[in-house]
C-alpha cells in the first residue's frame, strides 16, 4: 500500500493514474461522451453557435502552456504566446468596423461577456456618475455585469422587432440630463435579433443638447454579419460608437468560447497599469488568457477572409428566409427581422424544443441559421414542429 494525501491507496490504482493513461473503463466512457456530443451536434439549431469549423492545423500547439497575458500590444516576459496573432486578427477587426487608425485598442475575449463588462468598465472610469441605458431585450449577461460594476441603471421598454423604445430612451434621458448617458446598444438581441439604432440614438442627445455620453455596442453575433451586407444598419466606430463586443465562437465558430472587445484608446489609457512580475501592461480584465483562440480566429480569418465570409453571411440569410416561407406554408407563424439569420417562431412542442436544442422565451423560440444548418436540417426540424403540433 502507498498513501497519498495522508489515504491508503492501492499500489495498482495509483499506476493507473500516471500522466497519459487512462484506465479503460474511462476511455470507454469519453469514447461514449464522444458519441453523443456527436450526435447531439447534427441537431441543434436554436443557439448561435456556428458547428462549421475545421481547426486540425492548429492541434499541435496544445502541447505547450501557451498564455497572452496582459497587453497584447506591448512586450512580455513570458514568451510562451500567440500575440503576433492576436494582433493581426485584431487589426483585421478593426480595419472591419472602421476604428480611427492608430486611436484604437483591443484583444480577444472570453466571449461576449467579458466584451461587454470591459466597455461598461471604460465606460464607468471614465462617467463614475453615469446611468447605463439598455432595453429589455439585453442579453441577461449584462445586468451581472451592472450589479458587478456597481453602476446605476435604467432598463427601457423593447419593442416587439426586439429594437430599443426610442420614445422610452428619450424620456428617460431627458429627465436626467445632468447626468452623462453610458449607452448600452444591442446589435442583435437574443431573441429576435433586433438591432438598436445608433443614428437615432445620437439624434436623440443631440435633440436633448447632452454633450457627454458613451456609446457600447454589443454585437456579439451581428458584429460577423452586418459588415458583409450591402445596406445592412451602421454600428461601427466611423459611426461614433466608443466600444464594440463581438462574439468569435458565433459566426466565425470554435470549439472554446472566445470574442474580440475593441475601444478607443483614450479611453483604455485611462486604466494601464504596469505590472514588474510580467513585464507588461495590464490593460484586460483577467490577467492570464487564452492563446489558443487568437490561433484559431487567425486561422479563420486567412483561410476564409472576407469573400469567404460574405458568402457564408449571404447563404445563411437565403436559408432563414427559407425556413421563414416553409414554415409559413406550414401553417406556423414565423418571422425574422431585415438582415436576421434569427428566425422567430410560436415555441412548438417540447420533444421538438429537446431534440433540437431550441431557446424559449415568453412563449416564442428562435431557430438560428448558422453556417453548419443546411436545408435539409431546416426542413427535418419543419417537419418535427408539423408533425407534433398535430
Amino acid at each position: 500500500m502507498r498513501y497519498l494525501h495522508g489515504v491508503e491507496t492501492p499500489v495498482a490504482s495509483m499506476d493507473s493514474r500516471m500522466p497519459g493513461r487512462l484506465s479503460p473503463e474511462d476511455r470507454a466512457r469519453l469514447d461514449a461522451f464522444f458519441e453523443d456530443i456527436r450526435q447531439q451536434t447534427a441537431a441543434f439549431a436554436g443557439y448561435p453557435v456556428s458547428a462549421d469549423f475545421d481547426y486540425r492545423e492548429l492541434f499541435r500547439f496544445l502541447n505547450y502552456p501557451l498564455n497572452n497575458i496582459g497587453d497584447p500590444f506591448n512586450p512580455c516576459a513570458y514568451h510562451l504566446h500567440t500575440r503576433q496573432f492576436e494582433r493581426e486578427v485584431l487589426d483585421w477587426f478593426a480595419e472591419l468596423h472602421h476604428a480611427p487608425e492608430d486611436a484604437w485598442w483591443g484583444y480577444v475575449t472570453n466571449g461576449g461577456t467579458e466584451g461587454n463588462l470591459y466597455g461598461l468598465y471604460l465606460a464607468r472610469e471614465l462617467y463614475p456618475d453615469g446611468i447605463v441605458y439598455f432595453s429589455q431585450a439585453t442579453h441577461y449577461s449584462v445586468s451581472k455585469n451592472l450589479r458587478l460594476l456597481r453602476m446605476p441603471h435604467i432598463m427601457l421598454r423593447a419593442q416587439p422587432s426586439g429594437e430599443v423604445d426610442y420614445n422610452d430612451l428619450r424620456e428617460s434621458l431627458n429627465i436626467h440630463r445632468d447626468v452623462p448617458p453610458i449607452l448600452f446598444a444591442n446589435i442583435g438581441t437574443t431573441m429576435r435579433e433586433g438591432i438598436d439604432d445608433i443614428g437615432r440614438i445620437l439624434g436623440i442627445l443631440r435633440e436633448l443638447a447632452i454633450p457627454e455620453y458613451y456609446i457600447h455596442c454589443d454585437a456579439a453575433l451581428c458584429g460577423m454579419t452586418l459588415p458583409f451586407i450591402d445596406g445592412a444598419p451602421r454600428f461601427d466606430f466611423a459611426s461614433g460608437i466608443h466600444s464594440l463586443s463581438i462574439s468569435g465562437h458565433k459566426f466565425i465558430g470554435s470549439p472554446l468560447p472566445c470574442g474580440v472587445v475593441l475601444a478607443l484608446k483614450v479611453h483604455v489609457d485611462r486604466i494601464a497599469r504596469s505590472v514588474e512580475y510580467v513585464g507588461t501592461l495590464d490593460t484586460t480584465v483577467t490577467g492570464s488568457r487564452n492563446a489558443i483562440s487568437p490561433l484559431m480566429l487567425w486561422h479563420a480569418i486567412r483561410s476564409r477572409g472576407r469573400s469567404g465570409f460574405r458568402a457564408a453571411v449571404a447563404a445563411c440569410l437565403q436559408r432563414a428566409q427559407y425556413a421563414v416561407e416553409h414554415l409559413n406554408a406550414a401553417g406556423v407563424a414565423a418571422w425574422r427581422n431585415p438582415h436576421a439569420i434569427t428566425v422567430v417562431l410560436p415555441s412548438p412542442a417540447k420533444p421538438v424544443l429537446d431534440k433540437w436544442q431550441l431557446a424559449v422565451q415568453d412563449g416564442i423560440a428562435h431557430i438560428m441559421v448558422m453556417p453548419h444548418l443546411t436545408r435539409e436540417t431546416i426542413d427535418q426540424l419543419i417537419a418535427d414542429i408539423v408533425n407534433r403540433s398535430s
